[in-house]
């Protein structure tokens, strides 16, 4: 059968049924079509031993998830801290985040297939409406704060090139109703992993910055202790790269594009693959930010909140070249895109899901207006925030992630309840070892963020 001719009950076909004595069942709705012929290719490929095309068709949520979150403002606070601190203590952590955000994904897109629900609608359903709404607060708000660290980096790296925000926002904006306008998850997710391949222009401004590579490889495994300066400036950077791994909408995305695209527990193995192999890439692309920012090491890179406005590529213009740094707002430009697709998508993803509306790219905008409507409001706020005069563009991308950073325990914590919950999970429940990682990963982001938080109080009341 082609996966175009997939059967979809017809009220003849319905009253036939009922005729013969045979139990009545609802007609397939074009989000349920459009699934089953993802579905089909699946089978087909499964059955005929074809496991690259299999592999293929499966990947997907996990690369996407794991490149979205190397956006502006987690490339952007790669590079300071490297700019500020060098490579000794913050390559070998931007690692250890990534094993992490690998350890925490994996349980997303394992929940995802199983129940074949959004994080969202599961917590609304296992712990009632108002953690359920909760969540979805939480994200809003997150997304929010981050779609606009996400203008901000677009703006960043276009005004390199002497485009201002006017264009920038706008451009964002369009691009979030462009990619929706294909009414397919599989076209959605195609265009915006084509889109995140070129978060690898940070691996390569890195290389053409000309770094030493025996002082890189000295770092990844010596691992420094904490490096010297300012003691809240480094609680910031490091809970602002725990930010840039692991975040809120990663949980909302991953979980939800997983029974988007229709995974099932016999896709498990090759959504361990995808979620790996996204790991993989941001860890290294991520570390290409850390290493191009470490060439400002010394050279005024600590003063941080003085890389305003063209920010890091007119920074390294002057230190490594103009190649450089034009790699460098491109991978920029190209980072805020492909995360306000994904984030906006979360979004729309946790509203649906919590109100019980239609939530899927599969669907159409008519049918599903308030997922749609999701997506492109919360761009379009942020855009519209990114145009007022005076925005403190970098303050924005760091607390960003430190913002994620706080309110990161509350969600993991439900991911972990649901992971661990054998009623609804059945034989694919949290190993004794998973569970023990993710307790002491929610205890680490836990302590860091509350670190930072206390420090800065303290602070601010002058008691330090």
């Amino acid at each position: 059968m082609s996966p175009s001719r997939v059967p979809v009950a017809t009220p003849a076909l319905e009253a036939a049924g009922e005729s013969a004595g045979v139990l009545r069942q609802p007609a397939l709705t074009p989000e349920d079509a459009a699934r089953s012929r993802d579905r089909f290719r699946v089978h087909n490929a499964r059955t005929d031993g074809r496991r690259w095309y299999l592999l293929w068709l499966l990947v997907g949520p996990g690369i996407l998830v794991m490149l979205g979150e190397n956006d502006g403002p987690s490339m952007i606070s790669y590079a300071a801290s490297g700019a500020t601190y060098g490579l000794g203590f913050f390559l070998p952590f931007i690692l250890i985040t990534f094993v992490m955000a690998v350890v925490c994904q994996e349980m997303c897109m394992r929940v995802g297939a199983v129940t074949h629900r959004g994080y969202g609608q599961l917590v609304l359903e296992r712990f009632g409406r108002l953690w359920g709404w909760f969540a979805a607060g939480d994200l809003v708000l997150t997304n929010l704060v981050t779609l606009i660290a996400e203008f901000v980096a677009i703006r960043i790296g276009l005004s390199y090139f002497h485009v201002g925000a006017r264009v920038a926002a706008p451009l964002g904006v369009l691009l979030v109703v462009f990619t929706l306008s294909g009414g397919r998850y599989w076209r959605w997710e195609r265009v915006v992993l084509g889109m995140a391949v070129f978060n690898g222009l940070f691996l390569l401004a890195a290389i053409l910055s000309g770094p030493r590579w025996g002082t890189v490889g000295h770092a990844v495994i010596s691992f420094s202790p904490f490096p010297g300066g300012s003691f809240n400036t480094l609680l910031l950077l490091i809970a602002s790269t725990i930010g840039a791994t692991v975040t809120p909408w990663m949980i909302f995305f991953q979980q939800s594009a997983s029974a988007d695209k229709g995974l099932t527990p016999s896709d498990l193995r090759h959504g361990r693959y995808d979620t790996v192999a996204g790991g993989v890439l941001a860890a290294l692309f991520g570390c290409g930010a850390l290493i191009a920012g470490a060439a400002l090491f010394g050279h005024g890179g600590a003063n941080i909140q003085g890389l305003a406005g063209a920010g890091f590529p007119g920074a390294l213009a002057h230190v490594s070249g103009d190649t450089v740094a034009t790699l460098f707002a491109l991978g920029l430009i190209e980072a805020g895109a492909v995360a306000v697709l994904t984030i906006s998508a979360s979004t729309g993803y946790a509203v649906g899901e919590c109100i019980g509306a239609p939530h899927s790219l599969n669907n159409s905008a008519r049918n599903a207006v308030l997922f749609y409507g999701a997506n492109v409001g919360a761009a379009l706020i942020a855009a519209a925030i990114v145009l007022i005069p005076g925005v403190p563009l970098l303050s924005i991308a760091l607390n960003a992630n430190v913002l994620a950073t706080v309110l990161l325990p509350v969600a993991l914590v439900f991911l972990i309840m649901l992971a661990r919950d054998r009623e609804l999970m059945g034989q694919w429940v949290n190993s004794a070892a998973t569970d023990r990682i993710a307790i002491a990963i929610v205890a680490f982001i836990s302590l860091c963020g509350a670190a930072y938080a206390i420090d800065s109080f303290l602070g601010a009341v002058h008691l330090i």
